[in-house]
C-alpha cells in the first residue's frame, strides 16, 4: 500500500506530529524529534511568528503551499478551524499544517493511469506505464491467475495503462484488481485511510 506518494511520510519520519483536536495531542517519539514538546505546547510558548505550510495530501499526490509567517495564536487558531488537520513541527522549526483529502490531486487528475509495473506490481503511473514514473504501488500481482481468469482485452487495457480521472474510478480499478493479489500482498493490504 506504500509507494511513491509515501514521500511525504518519509520526510516527515524526523518531524514532531501532533493531532489537533482540541488540546488533546501525541507526544513526539526520540526518533521523531530531539524535544518532548508537542507542536501545541510550542507553539503555545512560542512568541516569535514561525513560518507556516499547508501539505494537502491526496490519494495520489500532494500539494504544498506557503502561509507564510504567521503567529503562534493565529496558527493554533486554524488548528482549531479545521479540526481535521494535523500539525507538525520540522526540524527547522517551520510548521506544517496537514490536509487528508479523500480523492485525487488536480496533477493526478490530469494523468494518473493504472498499469502493471515490471515486478508484476499494481501501480499508480503519472502518464503510461512505459514512461515508469511510479506514483504509487498497490500490491503484487498474481500475473499467471490473472491472466487465466480475464479476458485478453482487459489484460492488454492494463498493460498499456488504464487512465483514472477521479476517486470513483481509483477506487473501481483498484477494487477490480485486489482479487488477483498474490496471498502475500493480501496479508498486508490496508485501507489507504
Amino acid at each position: 500500500v506504500e509507494a511513491a506518494a509515501s514521500g511525504a511520510a518519509g520526510a516527515d519520519a524526523a518531524a514532531q506530529r501532533v493531532y489537533s483536536s482540541g488540546v488533546r495531542s501525541v507526544e513526539a517519539t526520540a526518533e521523531r524529534s530531539s524535544t518532548p514538546q508537542s507542536v501545541i505546547e510550542t507553539l503555545r510558548t512560542s512568541k516569535d511568528p514561525l513560518p507556516v505550510r499547508l501539505r494537502r495530501i491526496y490519494l495520489c499526490g500532494e500539494e504544498t503551499r506557503s502561509l507564510g509567517v504567521i503567529s503562534a495564536k493565529r496558527t493554533i487558531s486554524l488548528l482549531q478551524e479545521h479540526p481535521g488537520w494535523t500539525a507538525v513541527m520540522d526540524p527547522d522549526g517551520t510548521v506544517a499544517l496537514e490536509e487528508r483529502i479523500d480523492d485525487l490531486s488536480p496533477a493526478c487528475k490530469e494523468s494518473a493511469v493504472f498499469g502493471v509495473d515490471k515486478e508484476g506490481n499494481l501501480s499508480l503511473f503519472d502518464g503510461p506505464p512505459e514512461r515508469n514514473k511510479v506514483l504509487r504501488t498497490f500490491f503484487q500481482l498474481d500475473v499467471t491467475y490473472m491472466e487465466s481468469s480475464l479476458p485478453p482485452g482487459r489484460i492488454d487495457a492494463l498493460e498499456r495503462g488504464i487512465r483514472v480521472t477521479d476517486v470513483d474510478e481509483f477506487n473501481s480499478v483498484l477494487s477490480s484488481f485486489a482479487d488477483y493479489a498474490l496471498e502475500e500482498s493480501r496479508k498486508v493490504m490496508k485501507p489507504t485511510f
